[in-house]
């Protein structure tokens, strides 16, 4: 099962170009999606228009070098460790879902534009997608299940639903039906391998071209905003004034208690 590439059998009765083509309108679909996002939400305009506002109240200028260091210290530490998760199982979780997916896409688009009728596939391909694709699982059912927010704080239960989760969901979806097809393609199970590549097909589907309603183009938005904070920093224009002394205490989501009464 690892060391075959699902793709090659698929090839049998779905030709490689109709697979590219798939790959190519997922992509499409993405694009379009972060746009109608970006329109929508008008993520880019609130970016720059506040981008110019920090360059306004900068307090010192930052050389050409020193901006290139920061980016990149941000995209090496923020970005590909994720430094913004404080909790060690949260930030744990994100990164087997993140290297998972990434090492699941790109590997499935190596064995479907390079090898797609090939049985002569490198083994590296075939195990990383199936490594991929169980890192994805792990990382993703480990958060549904277990480090949601909503669910600790929240009391709510593991099977709510709410769009913003159709990204994880989807992601997930994908991973897990793409294994089964894989696994049940390897012990000749026709009937079983056939359902599992629709849903597999189908989660595809939802996942790329459900975007614009779920938190897949955030993943876009993140780098951006860590690297405007850390210039910022840099530069003097963030504000760092600490809180007042006197202000009340704040509990859970932003619900002010009282102290407790003597009587």
């Amino acid at each position: 099962m690892f060391s075959i590439n699902p793709f090659v059998e698929l090839s049998s009765f779905i030709s490689p170009i109709a697979m590219q083509v798939f790959v190519l309108v997922m992509v499409a679909l993405t694009v379009g999606g972060t746009v109608l996002d970006m329109i929508h939400k008008k993520n880019a305009k609130y970016f720059f228009e506040n981008s110019k506002k920090l360059k306004k109240s900068a307090t010192r200028h930052v050389p050409a070098g020193e901006k290139v260091a920061i980016i990149a210290k941000t995209l090496a530490n923020d970005v590909a460790t994720s430094a913004e998760f404080c909790g060690f199982k949260r930030r744990v979780a994100h990164l087997l879902g993140m290297y998972g997916t990434i090492i699941f896409w790109v590997t499935s688009v190596i064995m479907i534009f390079s090898y797609p009728t090939s049985s002569a596939t490198p083994i590296l391909y075939p195990v990383l997608w199936h490594i991929g694709a169980l890192m994805t699982c792990l990382g993703g059912y480990w958060f549904w299940f277990f480090l949601r927010v909503d669910v600790r704080s929240e009391g709510n239960p593991w099977n709510r639903v709410v769009m913003a989760d159709l990204f994880v969901l989807a992601l997930v979806a994908t991973s897990t039906f793409g294994l089964l097809w894989s696994f049940f393609q390897s012990i000749g199970s026709a009937g079983l391998s056939s359902l599992f590549l629709f849903l597999f097909i189908l989660s595809n589907v939802v996942l790329f071209g459900g975007v614009y309603w779920s938190k897949f183009a955030h993943m876009f938005y993140k780098p951006g905003a860590a690297i405007q904070k850390h210039l910022a920093e840099a530069d003097g224009s963030r504000d760092f004034l600490p809180e007042p002394a006197d202000k009340p205490k704040q509990y859970g989501l932003g619900i002010k208690r009282s102290e407790p009464q003597n009587y």
